[in-house]
C-alpha cells in the first residue's frame, strides 16, 4: 500500500510538529513568577535630596520596594508584602540600623495581644522574618524575607516590608547600615 500525503495528512503533521515546538514555550509560561516591570518607577529625587550610602523607597500602595545604589547606577525594583491595616502600616523617613542572617523572631506585646498563640521563633523555616533581616531606626520595624511566599504582593504583615527569601538576600548584601528609608 502507497502511502501517500494528503493535504489532511500534511495539516496534521504540522500541527503536530507546532505543538511539539511551542511545549517548552508553553511549559516556561506556567512557571513564571510575577511580572515585576509593571512596577511604575520611582525617582529617588522625590524623597531625598541626595542617596547617601544607598537609598530605599517602600511603596505600601504599589507594594514594591525600590533600590538605588550610592551614585545612582544600579536601581532595582523588588515585589513585597505590605502591612494588613493602615493602623500598622508606619510612613515616614528612616534607615538601615543593623543586619542579620538568620534573624530569630520575638513577637511584639501588640502582636501577642492579638494572637496569643504566638512565641519566640529561632532562625529557620518557621521563622517570619526568612532567611535575612534589615533593621530600621522604627523599633519592630523591618525589611525581611518570608518563607511563606503566599504574602508577596499582599497586605499581610504586621508593620514590616516583606520580600521573596532570594531577594531579600540580594537586597541585604547591597545595603550597608546607614541606608537611608523611606515607607510612602
Amino acid at each position: 500500500m502507497k502511502h501517500l500525503l494528503t493535504r489532511r495528512r500534511a495539516l496534521a503533521l504540522g500541527l503536530a510538529t507546532g505543538a511539539g515546538l511551542a511545549a517548552p514555550s508553553l511549559a516556561l509560561a506556567r512557571t513564571a513568577i510575577r511580572n515585576t516591570s509593571s512596577f511604575e518607577m520611582q525617582d529617588w529625587r522625590d524623597h531625598f535630596d541626595s542617596l547617601g550610602k544607598a537609598t530605599i523607597v517602600a511603596d505600601t500602595v504599589s507594594r514594591a520596594l525600590h533600590y538605588w545604589n550610592h551614585d545612582g547606577t544600579d536601581y532595582r525594583i523588588f515585589p513585597t508584602s505590605v502591612p494588613m491595616t493602615e493602623e500598622l502600616t508606619k510612613r515616614g523617613y528612616t534607615r538601615i540600623v543593623r543586619k542579620r542572617i538568620g534573624p530569630d523572631w520575638t513577637p511584639t506585646q501588640s502582636m501577642m495581644e492579638r494572637n496569643p498563640d504566638l512565641h519566640y521563633m529561632p532562625p529557620g523555616p518557621d521563622n517570619p522574618l526568612g532567611t535575612h533581616a534589615l533593621y530600621l531606626s522604627w523599633p519592630a520595624y523591618l525589611i525581611h524575607g518570608t518563607h511563606d511566599t503566599r504574602k508577596i504582593g499582599r497586605k499581610s504583615s504586621d508593620g514590616c516590608i516583606g520580600l521573596y527569601n532570594e531577594m531579600i538576600e540580594e537586597l541585604y548584601s547591597l545595603c550597608p547600615v546607614g541606608t537611608q528609608v523611606r515607607l510612602v
